[in-house]
């Protein structure tokens, strides 16, 4: 995690409850009113999707909010398709910098998961967004 990023105590404990349910490592959680946002470590997908996903319904049944968990990737690209999973990420993502320094990552998705992706009202990309620039220092995620 990005240095500077500041947790509140409840995203603290929201995060000790979900990797005592799971039993997957959590690197960062953000709560955004209606929905939580879990990164867990590389390869630690697996644990919290196993059972057919009960244990991710069960949390959200008890925290009563709607959940989002991502992979987290060393490789920004990867990090930004897994955030942006179910939508199917069509080409390579290019992440670019440009001249005054900022990052920009361009992602072309299917064109019939674009609405998954960007989400209703546009609150899907700018959690992506959020948390691209936490990890990875991406100013600007842009889906074609």
């Amino acid at each position: 995690m990005s240095e500077g990023v500041r947790l509140t105590d409840k995203e603290i404990k929201y995060m000790s409850l979900f990797e005592a349910a799971t039993g997957a490592s959590v690197i960062d959680c953000i709560d955004s009113g209606d929905i939580m946002v879990f990164i867990v470590g590389d390869g630690e997908l697996k644990k919290v999707l196993s059972g057919k996903g009960v244990k991710i319904q069960q949390f959200s049944r008890i925290v009563k909010k709607k959940i989002k968990v991502i992979e987290y990737s060393p490789d920004p690209s990867k990090f930004i398709e897994n955030a942006l999973l179910p939508a199917k990420v069509i080409e390579p993502i290019r992440v670019t910098e440009r001249t005054d320094g900022r990052k920009i990552a361009v992602v072309t998705v299917d064109p019939k998961d674009k609405g998954v992706a960007i989400g209703k009202n546009g609150k899907t990309i700018e959690l992506i967004r959020l948390i691209a620039k936490r990890h990875h220092q991406i100013d600007n995620v842009i889906v074609t």
